[in-house]
């Protein structure tokens, strides 16, 4: 676990955090822990090719349970817990035990006379503790097929690595770096050893730099005390372009990542060994190359560009930036695709949920089914299956509802938020319930009349307790009435059952909230039923409209005025306590216990605004998101269990 100094100790960390959700969970590093197996359903171990996991390996051989397998060759790893002890009998053994007599020989007869070096690449080690162990998980095929290559018939489950979405200041580090928005930057990371092809990549580099002067690249990481770095930049004349930045902190790591136009995460040779680097680059959504071979040659090619480990690697690389150089349309393309099948195939919560179901059927015996890998798909699809449809509602239709001039007006002036909140809402049936929170019964009829839904429900801020019933009629004479449940979200629990409503509705209500959203998330995630529906819209407080302003000295708030006192006897208005982001809503559902079905922006009444064009192209010139830059955030959430995170720290403080 951090700090140490190991990719599998971040991995390690991240997984943890997101089982914890799941299962009990003791995390145990070193024997002085007490580590007791008897007491736990089933152990599992993280394995890795360096003395950081003698003690899990030496513990899995003892006490039989799950190993995660990070690569498939762990001959490093026996070195360490052998020869480095001074254990040359053991070592022999290993070696025997995995690959023979002959390699039994060659190991005593060259090996241990220091005549020779050890075999990594051709005795892997691994029949030891997969003779030990009762399940395999895997990050790839290529790890797959190794183990079942070293004769474990047991089951092995196939589990991406999880990947991190992190937020990180692009620009902020680029001009730390010293380099300008027009210049592309390209990163190599992670510990610099010569098997991640850095001489092969600063060779190509030299010759982008000939098509493109102003390229730049950074090596980011621990340099490998036998592969003279500085030595070669020097002798390529690169050192005008390329800086060597050494081991960095994980938000300095992250950061620079961040600032790269293309990030390079070639090696060869492999033993299917992930990268946490590379998962972190993917979730930045940056354009990445990596070798064709391993476990890297599994990655969709829609999200990556491939590059071959033979006699053409060097000349195939420097083809691959060049296009990326001239193309910047191609590099957010293939950036976006990756951020977007990261967060939906590799994010920590189904690694989480794969490893629970998996260790689940490994303790009771049973089979287990590995899910379906998803495809890069459109901008919205996710994990969750996607509700039919609802038929489109007129606006007319809409309007028709608004009997009196204060509401004609406003729904007038939300039309298009109004028509577009009630296309997104998955129809009913005649066994289904739903609720509208905040209900003016602007569109609270067509839940019934055009979405089909057997019983509607609305609750608005009042006393808690009373129940005020609610009759409207239309403008073409067709009546609707429902019960509207008065209570504070913030502060009451919902006076409805648990799993109750079929879908809520809460719309233009969270930006209100002075005090506590997720005492709200977590009500209505316990009154919806198992696979049911959240629809939320709010205004988006990064929005194009929002950065016009600011960039020119106003708030950027949709409605941050305060309200003037009411009169006695008139209800008070609520004003708009904290507007939202996109990020931060798909955050809300996913801490809420829902998976992102649906996000997206759009405005409130469907006009032009040429006047923002000029924020659009500044965004699209300095490579910063231009997407999710409408003035309302719509969203659907399905749920899928309990709340994750009652106080979520992106949202609460203390």
């Amino acid at each position: 676990m951090p700090p140490a100094k190991s990719g599998i100790a971040d991995y390690s960390s991240a997984l943890v955090e997101s089982l914890r959700r799941r299962a009990d969970v003791t995390v145990f590093e070193t024997s002085t822990n007490g580590f007791r197996a008897t007491e736990f359903d089933i152990p599992v171990y993280q394995i890795g090719n360096n003395a950081h996991h003698a003690f899990a390996y030496e513990q899995a051989l003892v006490k039989p349970g799950v190993v995660v397998m990070h690569e498939a060759n762990l001959h490093h790893l026996i070195t360490d817990i052998t020869i480095r002890r001074n254990d040359w009998e053991a070592y022999l053994r290993e070696v025997e035990h995995d690959a023979g007599a002959e390699a039994l020989a060659y190991a005593a007869n060259r090996v241990r006379t220091l005549e020779r070096g050890p075999d990594y690449e051709g005795v892997p080690m691994l029949r030891r503790i997969l003779g030990s162990s009762l399940g395999v998980i895997a990050h790839s095929h290529c790890v797959e097929q190794s183990v079942r290559a070293a004769g474990f018939k047991g089951p092995v489950a196939v589990i991406p690595h999880g990947a991190w979405i992190p937020d990180a200041d692009r620009m902020g580090y680029r001009q730390r770096l010293g380099v300008d928005e027009s210049a592309v930057l390209v990163g190599v990371f992670g510990f610099l050893k010569p098997y991640k092809r850095i001489a092969e990549s600063l060779r190509a580099f030299r010759r982008l730099v000939r098509v493109d002067p102003r390229a730049k690249m950074i090596l980011v990481g621990e340099a490998h005390p036998e592969f003279p770095i500085s030595s070669l930049i020097d002798s390529l004349g690169l050192n005008a372009h390329v800086r060597v930045l050494g081991f960095t902190p994980i938000e300095d790591f992250v950061g620079y990542i961040a600032a790269c136009d293309i990030v390079l995460n070639l090696r060869f040779p492999t033993v299917g060994e992930s990268s946490g680097t590379l998962l972190r680059s993917l979730g930045l959504g940056k354009a990445v190359l990596v070798s064709n071979i391993g476990s890297f040659a599994e990655y969709p090619d829609e999200i990556c560009m491939k590059v071959p480990v033979d006699a053409s690697e060097e000349n195939v690389l420097f083809e691959y930036l060049s296009l990326l150089v001239e193309r910047q349309d191609l590099r957010q393309a293939i950036g976006q695709r990756a951020r977007r099948w990261v967060s939906e195939e590799c994010n920590w919560d189904l690694v989480a949920e794969r490893y629970v179901s998996f260790l689940e059927a490994i303790a009771e015996g049973s089979e287990w089914q590995q899910p379906r890998a998803h495809t890069v798909a459109g901008e919205t699809e996710t994990n969750a299956p996607r509700a039919e449809p609802a038929a489109a509602v007129e606006p007319e239709y809409i309007r028709g509802w608004a009997t009196n001039s204060g509401g004609h007006d406003y729904v007038n002036t939300h039309i298009t938020r109004l028509t577009k909140t009630l296309s997104i809402t998955p129809p009913g049936g005649p066994n289904d319930r739903i609720l509208e929170m905040g209900s003016y019964l602007q569109i609270t009829p067509s839940l019934k009349t055009k979405l089909g839904y057997g019983e509607v429900r609305g609750c608005y801020y009042g006393p808690a307790g009373k129940v005020e019933h609610k009759s409207v009629t239309s403008a073409s004479g067709e009546t609707f009435e429902c019960d509207v449940e008065l209570f504070d979200a913030e502060r009451d629990g919902f006076p409805y059952p648990d799993e109750y409503f079929a879908t809520v509705l809460c719309c233009e209500l969270l930006e209100h909230l002075p005090n506590d959203p997720m005492h709200m998330m977590a009500e209505i995630n316990r009154i919806t039923r198992p696979g049911g529906h959240l629809v939320l819209t709010t205004p988006n407080i990064v929005s194009l409209r929002a950065i016009s302003a600011i960039l020119q000295g106003y708030h950027p708030g949709f409605f941050p005025a305060y309200i003037r006192p009411a009169k006695e006897g008139e209800e008070p208005e609520a004003r708009h306590n904290r507007e939202y982001a996109p990020r931060e809503v798909q955050h809300l559902l996913r801490d809420s216990g829902f998976d992102v079905e649906l996000l997206e922006t759009g405005e409130f009444l469907d006009e032009p605004k040429p006047e923002h064009n000029w924020v659009k192209h500044l965004l699209e010139h300095y490579l910063l998101p231009a997407h999710l830059r409408g003035d309302g955030i719509y969203a659907v959430g399905v749920k899928q269990g309990a709340i994750r995170e009652r106080y979520p720290t992106w949202l609460y403080a203390g």
